[in-house]
């Protein structure tokens, strides 16, 4: 008898442990990673995949004191979901892991802004590790190693909440 009430109850606590959503799984936010190629020389040297920015992106940038470069072009972007207690990973040059950051929240996003825990690898070492608190209007910059006559410049950001969402 004793072994039927082990295996009944071996039972029901598995059938309810499947039913238990992981909350830190919670998606909370997106993150969006972007690269840029910054030269004050020829802008054809960041190759052919290289988009011109638009006059805002530029002039968002360039309010950087340190960010000051004559051309600006995009060469990648991903947007990753940030996860209430997971990390995760975005690879903006189309999957390569020349560049990758890897982040995690610290808090819950709040008034449009979340902290996290980032990391910047390139070429698959580790070469910053940072705690910054980012919004969509205030992205992170950091000024990257030189590359193809200019510099390459990452941009970590929250993604601005649909028009109309919560």
């Amino acid at each position: 008898m004793s072994f039927r009430l082990m295996a009944a109850c071996l039972l029901l606590a598995a059938s309810s442990a499947c039913g238990v959503e992981d909350p830190g799984k919670e998606v909370v936010g997106q993150v969006v990673v972007r690269v840029f190629h910054a030269t004050d020389g020829d802008p054809k040297a960041a190759g052919d995949k290289a988009k011109p920015l638009a006059q805002a992106a530029v002039d968002k940038i360039r309010k950087e004191e340190h960010l000051k470069f004559a051309h600006y072009s995009g060469l990648g972007v991903d947007t990753k979901p940030l996860y209430r207690s997971y990390e995760n990973w975005a690879q903006p040059l189309g999957g390569s892991d020349e560049v990758m950051v890897r982040f995690e929240a610290q808090s819950k996003p709040a008034g449009g802004s979340a902290r996290l825990g980032l990391e910047l690898w390139l070429s698959r070492k580790k070469v910053l590790k940072t705690d910054a608190e980012i919004s969509a209007d205030k992205p992170l910059y950091v000024l990257g190693p030189a590359w193809r006559g200019g510099r390459l410049l990452i941009s970590v950001a929250l993604a601005p909440k649909p028009k109309g969402g919560s």
